[in-house]
């Protein structure tokens, strides 16, 4: 047994002993993962890093790190070395986006296969799929709305995750960018009589709201910043092949956005007036000089209250940083 031992210590001492650990850990149990974007403001903020749990759902084929190349082949037909639990609602799951299968992102499953949705002005109607009197056992706070002859959930998450929030970045209805690109959307424009809601005309017919029945086995992601999100009312469900993990813990958290993009966005969004407000405070103009010189001495502050903190309790937590 000692001789086993001192072995495997040889073995993980030496450089080819540590890259293989490595990049187990890698393959079957935690990878980092860094928040690019504020689509998940304000319960993931741009700059944590995340460990990702990687067993959560089963075990994803192993790709190399940075070349995105399989380990394996997917012989089960579901991106999964080993086949385990689905993503449940409510969770915030790490996944690679539908429209091209390589990029990573981060979002909350809001509905699973066979729940129907229901989005129009910061409104997501949820109808889950176990039923009314299911739905109103398990989201007894959850205000209800009576459509299409059957009880709807309105945002039924937003009490438990205060991080899930409505607030706009820009002077712009992602509701009426939806109906502009209603070809490019995944939801259907229809008409519902009973939603107490501004109508509008698509083709000549009236529309006000957004329709979606969820496939089996996909799963609905969608940004807690749900103004300045491109998630799954873009682009469609998510595929169990397609999921990584769930974000395990913060790390380390960083502002390392500059004045430039925080007050007039970028690539990956990051337009943060909220944030710019906080650090100039309510008397100096955001466009000024000496806004952004304080910003510039802001930037690259490290956020110490968020480092090693499991995303289960940061999800739960009234957010104290725009």
């Amino acid at each position: 047994m000692k001789r086993v031992a001192k072995g495997l210590y040889r073995f993980s001492s030496s450089w080819t002993g540590t890259i293989i650990i490595v990049l187990l850990l890698i393959f079957f149990v935690a990878q980092s993962f860094v928040i690019p974007s504020g689509s998940m403001k304000r319960s993931l903020l741009i700059g944590d890093f995340l460990f990702v749990k990687k067993f959560a759902y089963g075990i994803p084929i192993p790709e190399l790190p940075w070349v995105g190349l399989k380990v394996f082949p997917d012989i089960h037909g579901n991106g999964h070395l080993i086949e385990g639990q689905r993503p449940q609602r409510e969770d915030i799951v790490v996944f690679y986006v539908p429209k091209d299968g390589k990029t990573h992102f981060v979002k909350r499953c809001v509905a699973v296969g066979g729940d129907e949705l229901l989005y129009y002005n910061r409104h997501l109607l949820i109808h889950m799929h176990e039923g009314d009197a299911w739905m109103q056992q398990h989201y007894p706070e959850a205000r209800t709305v009576k459509a299409l002859g059957k009880l709807w959930l309105d945002n039924p998450y937003r009490a438990k995750y205060p991080g899930i929030q409505y607030r706009p970045e820009y002077d712009s209805n992602i509701f009426l960018q939806m109906l502009y690109r209603v070809n490019e959307v995944d939801m259907k424009p229809v008409y519902v009589d009973t939603l107490k809601t501004r109508s509008y005309s698509l083709g000549g017919k009236p529309v006000n709201a957004f329709y979606k029945r969820i496939e089996p086995d996909h799963y609905y992601m969608v940004g807690d910043n749900r103004d300045n999100s491109d998630d799954s009312r873009f682009w469609g469900s998510v595929p169990y092949s397609l999921i990584i993990g769930q974000p395990w813990v913060t790390y380390f958290s960083l502002e390392y956005r500059s004045y430039a993009r925080v007050f007039k966005g970028g690539a990956l969004g990051g337009r943060d007036h909220q944030a710019l407000r906080k650090v100039c405070g309510p008397n100096l103009r955001l466009d000024s000089a000496k806004c952004e010189a304080r910003w510039n001495r802001h930037r690259f502050a490290v956020r110490w209250d968020r480092i090693g903190r499991s995303i289960t309790a940061l999800e739960r937590e009234v957010p104290r940083d725009d």
